[in-house]
């Protein structure tokens, strides 16, 4: 007699084994924000669902029922064939995760689906809504957050790198986000996740560490390029305890000139324009004329005029009841790191 679909709520379980997660969910559902390593396994393509919402409004659930039975029926072979070789390749027989938004109909037809096929599935309670607000109570509740931060050209991300290779948890927010998290940031273009693709990595980098030791992450700014802090993340950011890097100007120049050395010049100078309303016309145009007579440290030193003064204002509106100063001037990245993590121990 085939078994009734085992029901879980959304929580850390997700991740400490290698569960395939099928989200049932349309594609553009799907692309705006999913549980990081959840497939895309849809029951209903983006047109599909906007046919069987339009009925659901203008004729009710028994036509859109109806509706979504046409739709499903010649897929239902092709359903179960992706999940069997899906559940074939994993290295450990477990369970396929199914979901869809709230934990209804399209989770619970496919789940019943594969279990007629026989296969053994765990039906997300609430969906991803459900996961959702996990996520956001996960945030809300870390235990022993702490920040590394410090003016532009610091070395600040750097420094969270040899953190890591040192023993320290670390999540790497302009990582995740695809952005340095100024005008400066993404001077590629390259394209950045959804707020909610990267809160939900953020969430999953989260839930890999050990919740008992200490987590680093950078001081940020509530946007990162195009990327939105969920607000709980933040308010955990900004509520942490910060350890403040200190370098010499002529050290943070140097940074800044490693960073960008390679950088496109028409794009360096696309992302002073962008600062010009703060810069001054003047330093701006002082700026471009370095930058075209390839003079990149006048250029550095004249950005940090910029973020110094951003960075003076940040620290009057967010007072912290723990800040701790570093000197690290005529450090490289893995001494700065190594003095970093001393003085959070004392």
């Amino acid at each position: 007699m085939r078994e009734a679909s085992v029901q879980r709520p959304p929580g850390q379980w997700l991740f400490e084994q290698s569960y395939v997660i099928l989200d049932t969910r349309s594609p553009k559902e799907f692309e705006k924000g999913h549980i990081t390593g959840a497939v895309s396994f849809p029951l209903f393509g983006d047109d599909e669902r906007a046919v069987i919402g339009t009925l659901y409004k203008q004729q009710g659930k028994d036509a859109a029922v109806e509706q979504g039975l046409e739709f499903v029926g010649p897929k239902m072979a092709e359903f179960v064939r992706e999940a069997k070789d899906r559940f074939a390749a994993q290295s450990e027989p477990l369970p396929l995760v199914v979901h869809c938004w709230r934990g209804g109909m399209r989770s619970g037809s496919v789940a019943w689906l594969l279990e007629t096929a026989g296969l053994k599935v765990i039906k997300l309670t609430g969906g991803y809504k459900a996961y959702r607000a996990c996520a956001r109570a996960d945030f809300a509740q870390i235990r022993d957050l702490r920040i590394v931060g410090g003016m532009t050209g610091v070395g600040k991300t750097q420094i969270l790198k040899e953190m890591r290779a040192q023993g320290a948890q670390v999540i790497d927010l302009e990582d995740l986000a695809g952005h340095l998290g100024s005008a400066f940031g993404n001077l590629d273009r390259t394209p950045q996740p959804t707020s909610e693709q990267f809160c939900n990595d953020c969430h999953f980098d989260l839930l890999t560490l050990d919740a008992s030791r200490p987590i680093w992450m950078e001081n940020e700014s509530r946007v990162i390029g195009t990327v939105h802090q969920p607000q709980e993340l933040f308010d955990a950011l900004r509520e942490a305890p910060i350890w403040v890097v200190n370098r010499t100007v002529e050290e943070r120049v140097d940074e800044l000139c490693r960073v960008y050395g390679d950088a496109d010049r028409e794009a360096l100078k696309r992302a002073f324009v962008r600062i010009r309303e703060k810069l001054g016309g003047l330093k701006m145009q002082e700026a471009l004329n370095a930058l075209d007579q390839g003079d990149l440290r006048t250029a550095a030193a004249i950005g940090l005029m910029y973020y110094d003064k951003l960075y003076l204002h940040t620290r009057q509106r967010y007072a912290r009841d723990h800040c701790v100063h570093v000197e690290c001037e005529g450090m490289d990245f893995a001494q700065a790191a190594a003095k970093v993590l001393a003085a959070s121990e004392g």
